[in-house]
């Protein structure tokens, strides 16, 4: 019991000295310990980077997991320890509503068909973000986390005994110099006309107290130096370390990159099958006969580039598809001089039949319109061949 009074007494004392000494710094009372420039910018090179890492990690969160209540409730499920619960994402409860929608509609209708198409499809988006997350949570996430509630704790736990060091250092300084100045006080030669021998022996007598408090001090000012040293250097290693840390980071946003990639690329070639798939049934979007009439004419000069030239046919009836693939098999066909315009295709396209023609990604191509088709498609040429192509693969350049 006497032991652990003792040990209060003497933390309250040290703790009282500290919150003398920070007090009169503030104050501009007191002498402070100023670290080297280097130090400084290793200190704020950590801050730095811890600062940042904050913010990221919870920017890339909100990326990942939009939804706030699910966020923390992940959270408390991490800090207790326990397995998350698997959730669908986004994407599969879209997908599971379109084919629902499907079979109630009638999965034989043109619309349940090209829902249960895109539901397909967004199953498959789905599971992508699913694996995207996962593999960003542990390749970038996770290194993040490990950071602060590792590295930068034992940063910071550090940086506090070491700020305590200091203020035990400058008050040992202050100590050291005080009990100079009462020793050099009591030192002084009295004058013995005017003062009485009893005067002088006390005098005596407090410049070898002084003396000996000056030697306590400064053997207390070694210790403390010596502590404050080591200290300083501990933490300087600590914090050199950050330049490895911003190298394993840098390793880990790679990563996080490569997947990120590798799931937009999987949602690009997700969507552009389902777009070759919904191309090649045209007729599936025609509901009705108005449907298929062109728009009617604007004064609007926008308007004008946009529109594809008619080539008129001979001897057939406009609104004829016969005639428009009897045209397009018999190659009698021919565009006017300046009735046609350019197009740049936006991605391969197979042809389904041999009225349709094939498309490479990025090639330029010839387009016009002919009476009566489908305003989805259009006559394209290339060379001396010709066949139908989807409108969505193109880009009309005028």
């Amino acid at each position: 019991m006497d032991f652990n009074m003792k040990k209060l007494a003497s933390d309250a004392g040290v703790f009282f000295s500290r919150a003398v000494q920070f007090t009169e710094e503030k104050l501009g009372q007191a002498e402070k310990t100023e670290l080297d420039a280097h130090f400084e910018n290793l200190l704020a090179k950590a801050d730095c980077t811890k600062n940042w890492t904050e913010k990221i990690l919870h920017q890339t969160e909100v990326l990942l997991q939009p939804n706030p209540s699910v966020r923390v409730e992940e959270f408390l499920y991490e800090k207790l320890d326990r397995k998350v619960p698997s959730r669908v994402t986004n994407g599969e409860l879209l997908a599971q509503y379109m084919v629902e929608a499907a079979n109630d509609f009638g999965p034989g209708t043109p619309y349940g068909k090209t829902l249960l198409k895109v539901g397909e499809t967004q199953k498959c988006l789905g599971g992508a973000e699913r694996d995207f997350m996962h593999s960003a949570s542990i390749n970038f996430l996770n290194p993040l986390r490990n950071f602060l509630e590792g590295d930068w704790r034992t940063i910071t736990k550090e940086r506090r005994i070491l700020e305590n060091r200091r203020l035990d250092l400058d008050a040992c300084k202050a100590r050291l110099k005080k009990a100079k100045a009462a020793e050099a006080k009591a030192s002084a030669v009295p004058d013995f006309q005017e003062t009485r021998p009893r005067n002088y022996i006390l005098s005596a007598s407090a410049s070898a107290l002084w003396s000996d408090e000056v030697e306590k001090a400064e053997h207390e000012l070694r210790v403390a130096q010596t502590e404050f040293d080591r200290q300083a250097e501990l933490t300087r290693l600590l914090l050199e370390g950050i330049s490895s840390t911003h190298v394993n980071h840098l390793r880990c946003l790679h990563e996080f990159v490569e997947s990120q990639a590798t799931y937009y690329a999987q949602g690009y070639q997700y969507m552009l099958d389902l777009q070759k798939q919904l191309g090649r049934f045209p007729g599936t979007f025609v509901g009705n006969a108005e449907s298929t009439s062109p728009p009617p004419a604007t004064t609007s000069p926008t308007t004008v580039p946009a529109t594809i030239p008619v080539v008129p046919t001979v001897g057939r009836a406009p609104n004829s598809a016969t005639a428009v693939e009897g045209a397009l098999n018999l190659n009698d066909v021919k565009p006017p001089a300046s009735g046609t315009r350019k197009a740049r295709v936006l991605y391969d396209y197979e042809a389904a039949d041999s009225s349709e023609l094939a498309l490479l990604a990025d090639e330029m191509i010839t387009v016009y319109s002919l009476p009566g088709m489908d305003p989805d498609w259009l006559i394209g040429e290339r060379g001396n061949q010709k066949g139908k192509v989807p409108v969505t693969y193109l880009e009309l350049l005028s």
